[in-house]
């Protein structure tokens, strides 16, 4: 059972997923626009939100940016646009999953559990130790925060993610493809996303991809995270 706040501004599509949602055990909350879903979110602790992005006051897309500003909450699209482009663009802007309308709630469901198990299934047999060290760098997986050599710094969901799943595996080389699954949660997907986010790391750590201090990519084979010599 999950507790699923869901905004969507078509007040039949509304009831249909309150009922079936509820019928599957979930605890459903719902809002028709983008500032009652902003009011929810800052106020109520959900495990998912079910967002569709043609919402009268602001764009959903706007919405997800402004979600993924205050909460680490779940977030999957549900919407009538299907254009690869956008969809790529969604998922690297923090959504977790994506849905084309129509579909049935039963697909749905089956994507929130699926996307719980991702948000919860992490842990193992144990707790995560509570901070990753790897060289000057620490990153309190439970905090969200990382810092280099005792600074702080200011890393956007993606790539504080991108970070944490490397230092997780110090010295090993991740594929690319490898990263996609895990840290996108893409089963396909352009290189060229995995790119812009290193680069951005790698100002934030003071490196560039010629003078590598903690970030290695290796041509044709993948990136690994290791400590400077």
């Amino acid at each position: 059972m999950a507790s699923v706040l869901v905004v969507e501004d078509d007040q039949f599509v509304r009831s249909a997923l309150i009922r079936h949602l509820t019928e599957a055990s979930h605890t459903v909350r719902s809002v028709g626009t983008a500032l009652e879903a902003l009011r929810e979110v800052a106020h109520v602790r959900f495990d998912v939100v079910v967002l569709d992005l043609g919402l009268p006051d602001l764009d959903g897309a706007e919405v997800l940016k402004m979600l993924r500003g205050v909460t680490d909450v779940p977030v999957i699209i549900a919407t009538a646009r299907d254009e690869e482009s956008e969809i790529v663009r969604l998922l690297n802007d923090g959504a977790d999953d994506y849905l084309v309308k129509p579909f049935s709630v039963d697909h749905l469901s089956a994507r929130i559990a699926a996307v719980l198990r991702r948000a919860r299934g992490h842990a193992g047999d144990g707790p995560p130790p509570r901070a990753i060290r790897v060289g000057g760098l620490e990153i309190d997986r439970l905090r969200r925060q990382a810092e280099l050599d005792g600074t702080a710094l200011d890393l956007t969901r993606r790539e504080f993610d991108l970070l944490a799943f490397l230092a997780e595996r110090p010295g090993v080389v991740v594929a690319r493809k490898e990263l996609l699954a895990e840290v996108w949660h893409l089963s396909y997907g352009d290189d060229q996303t995995i790119d812009v986010h290193l680069s951005w790391l790698r100002r934030k750590l003071g490196e560039t991809a010629a003078k590598p201090r903690y970030l290695h990519t290796l041509r044709g084979v993948g990136v690994k995270l290791e400590p400077p010599a």
